[in-house]
């Protein structure tokens, strides 16, 4: 307490993350977990839809424009949300063979060979579904 009798209080800064780029960066990948959290409802929705039979309204409401723009913009948020996960795996996990650190640059490349890997796996088997 100071002598008027109440406690000092410092203003807080509202943009403390947009003084530094690695601050920015982490506020931004953990503001695309709004969109990772969209992904799995619209992913029930489709499930609820098949489901029901009713495919054509989900495919109806799919179609909206402002439906399109925000998946596209949930997609983007996801590949960035994915990629500096995956960039940050080497720091979470210290993988040793007999002895040998296997160096972080390996555990990216396998990490995004992988999700390139499965990614065309699902799109070759979505995208031999419309033909």
């Amino acid at each position: 307490m100071n002598a008027e009798g109440t406690d000092y209080r410092p203003k807080r800064d509202l943009l403390w993350f947009a003084r530094h780029r690695t601050y920015t960066l982490f506020v931004l990948r953990e503001l695309t977990s709004v969109f990772v959290a969209w992904t799995v409802v619209f992913l029930l929705l489709l499930l609820d839809a098949l489901g029901r039979g009713a495919w054509a309204e989900f495919t109806a409401l799919a179609a909206r424009p402002w439906m399109i723009a925000l998946n596209v913009v949930a997609l983007a948020a996801l590949c960035f949300h994915a990629v500096t996960f995956l960039n940050l795996a080497p720091k979470a996990t210290v993988v040793r063979l007999d002895g040998w650190r296997v160096p972080a640059w390996m555990i990216q490349g396998g990490n995004h060979s992988a999700w390139l890997l499965v990614s065309a796996v699902i799109a070759f088997f979505v995208l031999r579904g419309f033909t």
